[in-house]
């Protein structure tokens, strides 16, 4: 993933009207890279998840049991290992391995962090209602997170990148308007093609011409772009949580490339406290 907003409630209940997690995501790749949308995966039936066929693993995902796992990559193009381990292992090793705390998993990723290239990881588990995140390129131990609306996009958490803070606010003006908007809302808010003005990018090692496209929410290019946008909401309710999920994607798992992507799978379950 490269851009992700959430609103995160551990304390949400259902007299209280709000979800436990509210988020939505784009995954930005390269459109030579090979994926399958989202499926349940069989060498892993409890895993909700897209698959990256390069490299394994992948970028968002959630799991039978209430974990939840996604990454963003940290872009520092001078600083690029091309031999380092593929990190969408660190969000599939989190939902089908044995269950750990999100802390935990998250300290033992940080013994490693130096041996990948730059990432932010988010890992939850719903029903502990614990969620944290680790930069291996932070000065910051992993950490679990307070209440509130995050962002993450290609540096550390909540740095206020122009298409960041727009994102974070509209998911905070679509929760005050209603405090479950639907999916299909979230997804068509993510899918935003301005690009900032030259004074606010960031500057990250690359062109003012590359930094202009990659500033918008959904990128298009000729070789790189927005690929997938997912949202999810998790719901308390008497006997434990419910989820909901939903993808629109540029690929139906034909690998025939449609874009803008507008291939959809919904996926709903619950989750036993």
């Amino acid at each position: 993933m490269c851009l992700i907003v959430f609103d995160w409630q551990p304390a949400a209940s259902e007299e209280s009207g709000r979800a436990l997690l509210t988020l939505s995501a784009n995954r930005d790749e390269f459109l030579r890279r090979d994926a399958e949308p989202m499926h349940w995966w069989n060498d892993a039936p409890g895993v909700l998840a897209g698959r990256d066929l390069a490299g394994g693993g992948t970028w968002l995902g959630v799991s039978r049991d209430g974990r939840f796992a996604a990454l963003t990559n940290y872009r520092a193009p001078g600083d690029m290992k091309p031999n380092a381990p593929t990190r969408g292992t660190l969000v599939s090793n989190f939902l089908a391995g044995e269950r750990e705390a999100p802390l935990d998993y998250l300290q033992n990723v940080a013994r490693e962090g130096h041996r990948y290239n730059g990432f932010n990881l988010l890992c939850g588990d719903l029903t502990r209602r614990e969620l944290g995140w680790y930069g291996n390129r932070a000065d910051a131990p992993p950490a679990l997170l307070d209440a509130g609306v995050h962002g993450l996009s290609n540096s550390l958490l909540n740095t206020p990148w122009p298409k960041l803070v727009a994102q974070r606010e509209a998911l905070c003006d679509l929760i005050h308007a209603d405090e479950r908007p639907s999916l299909d809302v979230l997804i068509d808010t993510l899918r935003d093609p301005r690009i900032a003005n030259d004074e606010h990018l960031p500057s990250t090692g690359i062109s003012i011409e590359r930094e202009r496209v990659l500033s918008a929410a959904f990128i298009e290019t000729p070789d790189y772009a927005t690929r997938s946008t997912t949202a999810l909401r998790v719901k308390p309710f008497a006997r434990g949580l419910s989820l909901e999920i939903k993808e629109r994607s540029d690929d139906d798992g034909s690998h025939r490339i449609v874009r803008p992507g507008e291939f959809e799978r919904a996926f709903a379950f619950e989750i036993e406290a």
